[in-house]
Parts: structure tokens; C-alpha cells; sequence
């Protein structure tokens, strides 16, 4: 199958007629349908029916299916990183970070930043670290911002900042002297708490100290970000080990926090693209991102 028939039979797949595939290809009919033709001459058997008036994918095209849409998906990555090379003299300074670092840590260092650089244009965006990944390396950003330590062949992981995990809970749950003292890993056997993704590196190494505890503690709700631990330990769901930056946000809410022992260190870390040298504007941010992390997540709040 050449590129074009997989892009027909992707979209008849999509759009159930040739009519509306060639709609969505920007082609004509006659120009889709005689690429079908093509694509089932070349392979030897059918790739549709027509059933009631639409097109149902026949048992080899349910087969096809996957791999055709891996390939499609793979070619729509090559043509956008292809208009990104095209328009890469672009002056807009692109940053993406993951969801628990745009909650303070961002908007404070980009106010900071912005008050020295008024007329750079940026473009903000919160994701996780995987799709983060293959923003940079599609050039869709120039940036990155996460709490995990990322290694991959082509992007630089640089440690900006970092501080210590914190136990928080919602309001009332501790005394005041209490809060004053580090609460140990081991007193968290048996408690009520909101358990991290496992799939989360830093979710991981919590996860191996906790199922160390006797008895273990009870973890009803999973989640996959800080920010959303935070949010369920204010509407009263049980406490959460959380970065620093995340207690903060929950501390200005009424949260209560405590630091935990003995320590478990969270980083974190600037990606972007290995071999580039990047404006002076964006190792700019950067420093001010450092400096703004440094202090949130040592300071005592």
C-alpha cells in the first residue's frame, strides 16, 4: 500500500463513504475512489462492503486497521515536525510544563521574568512527562518542566532545583505542635491516603517505601498528578505525600502540612533538545525558574 491509499482507507475508516473521506482529504471523489481501487487491486482482496448504504471494513481490514493507524499516526508526527523546522525562526519562546509547576511555580517566575522582557511572546502549556517528551521532540515546544528525572537520547535533563516531599491533610486533622514536628514514614501505617500512579518514577519510589509498612496503609483513590492529590485531600479524602510546591498550593487553601521523615528528595528538571544552543531570552527564564523553584520548595511556609 502506498501513503495515499493509507490515508483513504484511514479516512473512509473514519468517515464510513468515500464521499465524505475525500471531504476530509481535501480530494476528489473520483481521485479517493480510484485510489481505493488501487490499494485493493495491489493487495488482492476488498477492503469494504457496502452495507445499508455505507462502507463497513471487511475481516483483512479490521486486521490492517492497527497497523495502518500506527503509520498514519507517524506520518501526521513527520509532517508536523516538518512545518516546525519550517517555521522555527520564530521569535515565540514555547514552554510546557507538567500541571503540578503551573499551579505557583510558573506564573511566578514567567510575572518575574516578564516584568524585565514585556514584548516576548510565549506560548504556555501543562502535560504529562510522556507527551511532554514528544512535544520537544516534534518541536512544538522549546521548554519542558517536570518533577522527573527524564532520560532520553535526544533531550538534555538538567536539575534546576529541589526540595523534600511533605505529607498534607486537610484542616484540623493535626495540632499545632504537631505540625511543627516531621511525621515519620513508619506512622503512616494503617492511615488513610491518596496513593500516586506507580507509573510515576517518583510515584514508584514512594510506592516501594510504602508497601514496606505493616500494616500497609489504605489506599482507596489513585491518581496521576499532585495537583489532583491536593484537591482530593481538601475535600477531606484522606492526606497525600505531595512535592513541595504542591503542599504550598494546598497550604494557601487551608491544608495542613508536615515534613516527612526520613526524607525523600524531589527534583526539578528543565528538558530540552540536546545539541541546540537556545537564546539568551530562554536562558533567561530559565535562571528565574531555578531561582523562584529554589526558594518555594526550601522555604518554610
Amino acid at each position: 500500500m502506498h501513503l495515499r491509499h493509507i490515508e483513504v482507507f484511514q479516512a473512509i475508516l473514519q468517515t464510513g463513504s468515500v464521499t465524505a473521506a475525500a471531504d476530509l482529504l481535501n480530494i476528489s471523489q473520483p481521485a479517493a475512489s480510484k485510489a481505493l481501487k488501487h490499494a485493493e487491486l495491489q493487495l488482492g482482496f476488498r477492503l469494504f462492503n457496502r452495507v445499508r448504504g455505507k462502507l463497513e471494513p471487511t475481516v483483512e481490514a479490521r486486521i490492517l486497521r492497527n497497523k495502518t493507524e500506527s503509520l498514519s499516526a507517524d506520518l501526521q508526527s513527520l509532517r508536523r515536525l516538518a512545518s516546525n523546522l519550517k517555521q522555527g525562526a520564530e521569535n515565540t519562546l514555547r514552554l510546557v510544563s507538567t500541571p503540578a509547576l503551573a499551579q505557583q511555580l510558573l506564573p511566578m517566575a514567567l510575572s518575574q521574568w516578564r516584568k524585565k522582557h514585556p514584548g516576548v511572546s510565549c506560548e504556555l502549556a501543562t502535560q504529562h512527562s510522556a507527551e511532554m517528551i514528544q512535544r520537544l521532540l516534534l518541536r512544538e515546544a522549546d521548554i519542558g518542566l517536570t518533577l522527573q528525572l527524564v532520560e532520553h537520547p535526544g533531550l538534555q535533563c538538567e536539575l534546576l532545583a529541589q526540595g523534600c516531599m511533605q505529607l498534607i491533610a486537610s484542616a484540623g486533622c493535626w495540632s499545632k505542635k504537631q505540625c511543627d514536628e516531621p511525621v515519620y514514614l513508619q506512622d503512616l501505617a494503617g492511615a488513610p491516603l491518596i496513593g500516586l500512579d506507580t507509573r510515576d518514577a517518583l510515584g514508584g519510589l514512594i510506592g516501594e517505601h510504602l508497601r514496606a509498612l505493616q500494616p500497609a496503609p489504605k489506599i482507596n483513590t489513585w491518581v496521576q498528578t499532585y495537583q489532583l492529590a491536593g484537591a482530593l485531600v481538601m475535600a477531606g479524602q484522606g492526606m497525600a505525600l505531595v512535592d513541595p510546591l504542591t503542599a504550598r498550593v494546598a497550604a494557601m487553601g487551608g491544608a495542613q502540612i508536615r515534613v516527612l521523615e526520613p526524607n525523600l528528595v524531589v527534583g526539578l528538571y528543565l528538558l530540552r533538545r540536546v545539541g541546540e544552543d537556545y537564546p539568551r531570552i530562554q536562558q533567561l527564564l530559565i535562571k528565574q525558574v531555578g531561582e523562584v523553584a529554589d526558594r518555594l520548595m526550601n522555604e518554610k511556609i
